[in-house]
């Protein structure tokens, strides 16, 4: 289609104040500032209109705008920024996490280099440093999120360390620690070696590493045992053997001792159903301080648990190791092994799955410690039950396996973290071994020998509480009362076990049984355009930023709002950006088009007696489109969405209706351009939850409108549906394409003209169109001189005769399309060849066969079109 930029209009034709060309740059900070100090963002829980509250998972302090938070945060602000213009109070609260670990590290690198640790500052003044760094530099993300055109209530920004989510936590601990539900007791953890810290499954980044197998026979003669480990220089600590009950081979040492390697002493040989038979020798060692499983092997049998590493993985065991670094431990335990003959087997390398500080990197170690635990299991229970009975609904529904997977089998949570930065665990112990809580009403004991706990709490513990604890619990605030539940959490997949399980759980105990949120939106991870994971490894990582720096917060937030379908990963190019921002710069010149053409809002529509095919055309078009964009906003398809938006906009708007009503619009139709402006105006109110500001401009320009942002959101017109006219374009529509079709393959150009004979458009009630058609098609009308030399059937109703000489080269053409054909014909038959080998339908996969018929139906349609160009083709 001839693009609506290439009409030349005078200058001196109004155009609403736009320019010449959209500049993201020049509009996008001005409407942003405008729209907040204009409070539209700002919540009213006094409104009697009904609510809809969502709740922004709270992005750490130390954190910048990546690729997933702006998917997450463009998805949530097309929710927001739609249900304010279907009428909705909206609440949309902003804030961030404290982020305990990763900013306490931020700080301790910044004094690292000036040669100090936090030690040397004591408490109290690090953690001073902490709260400075955070004025100064922290929250650089909540700019960027403005950058991104994020409509939240900044007049209700709030922080999880904060005085008011502070007294939510120590009220939530309280209420815990009451009921019993909170305890202190010797657990396997994940411990940091450099953090110094205990940490949370969600801290721990898990990949195969490269690393060595290695088999050692426990014991000499017919009752020695033999077992494999990677992790040697745990042996020292190890205090049973385990074999599966059901194993023959093992049957007979169950109840016996063998002597442990290098120690001396001896540890006993115990049957436990955790033991896989078939993995290995089907033998195990058991190292309950060093190991989860082992942990749980010990206490069914009640083996010691001995420590043998200090805090940061230095072996503590009296002995040659003693003071040897875990990485030190392991070779020097392995040759002193071998010396004494008893490394049966090594395998080099051997890969498996090592957990990593996802703060720093280095291998978490698996550390029996005094640590505080959430009792998960009646809390877990609630928590799964309300997905179960409907209260709260996940979308997509397939992924409610994964969150049941997790909280039916939930683990006690460890709470507690051994840093300065963060919620300060408020128990008391006293002289003679008293512990008391404290709630936030209470005074602490004072006096000789009481002290606090050093610990503070996991930064889960404290966004657990972030639906109800942000709008003032634990006071029955006016915010609670109108927004609480919230109506939908929006977040990844990822997170779904290790934020929003534990939202659940906290929200239902904490608000009587009452639920965080009625849906749980899930989407993806983005990926880049060829669906790989990014990674900096990689080189495919994007930044937003960048994006919205070269192309526009619209153009970035319709690409990833694209490829957001539910549940599913993301897959994002540059190259999709790009075409992202075409479309706003195709908005943004049919708008101008239309403004220069006299398209007005001004009036009622006119009367359908007085509109034409196209004008009722465009006008049940759009119906269609409110209708398919209100069912997919209803059910998160955000892809469909944008997809059936851009269709409409690029190819029934702008390709057809423009460039079919130029002609009435030149004569100044009062009609047309009451139709346009509507048409116009609605699109514009569609597109803006998902690409704000370009539509605020363009719609300002149009209307005259003080805003989009409160304008109604388009309803479906019934009465505007017109199946007729619909039907009557449709086949105006075909001829035009089949012409094109036609052009395109005899290598016509766009602007030559052709001269053809149409007949049998009355035969589907188009003949009052061909003026419309000869135009768009580039086709003359025939004179005494006209002859046929290509026929095109339309439809079995119309043909079109077209004398193609001296527009083509036809012998030249012909061979081209020749072998073209002998290409397609080729590969078709290797296709058929595959699919009629029962071998290769036998074994190949089901992909791998679909692929196969997905190429022989294309083969087999290129021969129907090349077939069809050589019989249009007059003869050489």
């Amino acid at each position: 289609m001839t693009d609506t930029t290439e009409t030349r209009t005078p200058d001196s034709r109004p155009t609403g104040g736009l320019s010449a060309q959209y500049q993201p740059g020049e509009v996008e900070q001005r409407r942003y500032e405008t729209w907040v100090s204009a409070g539209y963002f700002t919540a009213d829980p006094a409104s009697d209109k009904p609510a809809f509250s969502i709740v922004i998972p709270p992005p750490n302090v130390t954190g910048s705008l990546h690729v997933g938070h702006a998917l997450d945060h463009t998805i949530q602000d097309a929710l927001s920024r739609l249900k304010r213009m279907q009428g909705f109070e909206v609440l949309w609260l902003p804030g961030m996490d404290h982020a305990g670990i990763a900013t306490q590290n931020v700080v301790e690198r910044q004094l690292a280099a000036q040669q100090l640790s936090r030690h040397d500052l004591g408490r109290e003044k690090f953690v001073e440093k902490v709260w400075e760094w955070k004025a100064e530099s922290g929250g650089a993300i909540l700019g960027q999120m403005r950058r991104l055109g994020d409509s939240v209530d900044w007049s209700r920004e709030r922080f999880t360390m904060d005085e008011g989510l502070s007294r939510a936590v120590q009220t939530i601990f309280k209420r815990l620690y009451d009921d019993s539900l909170i305890y202190r007791a010797n657990r396997i953890i994940n411990w940091c070696p450099r953090c110094l810290t205990a940490l949370s499954d969600i801290e721990v980044e898990h990949t195969d590493d490269e690393g060595e197998l290695v088999s050692i026979r426990y014991g000499d003669g017919p009752d020695a045992i033999v077992v494999a480990t990677t992790r040697a220089e745990t042996m020292l600590g190890d205090t049973a053997v385990a074999v599966h009950p059901d194993d023959e081979r093992y049957r007979h040492l169950v109840g016996t001792e063998v002597e442990l390697p290098l120690t001396g002493r001896r540890i006993p040989i115990v049957a436990d159903e955790h033991v896989d038979p078939s993995f290995g020798t089907g033998a195990v060692k058991v190292t309950p301080a060093h190991d989860p499983n082992d942990f749980e092997i010990g206490q069914r049998h009640n083996l010691p648990s001995i420590t043998i590493m200090d805090e940061r993985a230095v072996v503590t065991v009296p002995g040659p190791f003693q003071g040897l670094d875990r990485y030190e431990a392991r070779p020097a335990i392995v040759d002193a092994l071998r010396e004494q003959g008893r490394i049966v087997a090594e395998k080099r390398p051997y890969l498996h799955s090592v957990g990593h500080c996802s703060r720093c990197k280095t291998t978490v170690e698996p550390r029996l410690s005094l640590q505080w635990f959430v009792n998960t299991g009646p809390l877990a229970k609630a928590a799964g039950d309300a997905v179960r009975d409907g209260r709260v609904a996940i979308e997509p529904a397939e992924l409610s396996k994964r969150y049941f997977a997790w909280v039916d089998n939930m683990h006690d949570w460890c709470i507690s973290r051994q840093l300065w930065w963060g919620h300060r665990i408020p128990v008391w112990y006293g002289p003679a071994g008293e512990v008391v809580c404290v709630g936030p009403d209470e005074q602490p004991p004072t006096g000789e020998g009481w002290h606090q706990d050093e610990d503070v709490l996991d930064t889960w513990f404290s966004s657990a509480l972030w639906p109800f604890s942000t709008m003032g619990w634990p006071e029955q605030t006016a915010e609670l009362a109108k927004f609480y539940p919230t109506s939908v959490l929006v977040t990844g997949y990822d997170i779904l076990f290790f934020w929003v399980a534990r939202m659940m759980m906290f929200g239902l105990y904490a608000m009587d049984d009452v639920q965080p949120f009625e849906v749980v939106n899930l989407h993806g991870m983005v990926r880049d355009g060829h669906g790989k994971k990014m990674s900096k490894s990689y080189g495919n990582v994007v930044d937003p930023l960048d994006w919205i720096e070269r192309y526009g917060a619209d153009a970035t937030r319709f690409t990833l709002a694209r490829g957001a379908n539910p549940g599913s990963d993301v897959p994002i190019s540059e190259e999709w950006c790009q075409g992202s921002r075409n479309f706003c710069n195709k908005l943004w010149n049919a708008t101008r088009f239309a403004l220069m053409n006299g398209a007005t809002v001004e009036g009622p529509l006119p009367e359908p007696s007085e509109l034409s095919a196209i004008d009722k055309w465009i006008l049940s078009r759009l119906q269609h489109v409110i209708g398919e964009v209100n069912e997919q906003f209803a059910t998160y398809e955000y892809a469909k969405v944008c997809d059936t938006l851009y269709h409409f906009a690029w190819d029934d708007v702008c390709d057809w209706y423009l460039e079919l009503s130029k002609p009435v619009l030149a004569e100044g139709s009062a009609t047309t351009q009451r139709v346009l402006g509507h048409v116009l105006d609605e699109l514009l109110r569609l597109l803006h939850p998902v690409i704000p500001f370009v539509t605020e401009e363009l719609w300002i320009a149009l209307t005259g409108g003080e805003t989009v942002v409160r304008a109604s959101w388009p309803s479906v017109d019934k009465e505007l549906i017109d199946d007729g006219a619909e039907e009557e374009l449709a086949a105006l529509q075909k001829v035009v394409t089949e012409v094109r079709r036609f052009r395109s393959d005899q290598g016509l150009k766009p602007t030559q003209r052709v001269t053809a004979a149409l007949t049998g458009l009355g035969n589907v009630g188009i003949d009052t169109h061909e003026p419309l058609i000869r135009s768009l098609a580039r086709l003359d009308r025939p004179d005494d001189s006209f002859t046929a030399t290509a026929t095109l059937a339309i439809a079995g109703a119309i043909t079109v005769d077209l004398d193609t000489r001296g527009t083509i080269d036809v012998a030249a053409e012909r061979a081209r399309l020749t072998k073209d054909k002998a290409a397609a014909e080729k590969e078709a038959a290797q296709c058929r060849a595959k699919l009629g080998n029962e071998s290769f339908i036998g074994k190949a996969p089901e992909q791998v066969v679909a692929k196969i018929k997905d190429r022989l139906a294309t083969a087999e349609a290129d021969l129907a079109r090349i077939d069809s160009a050589l019989s249009a083709l007059a003869t050489a």
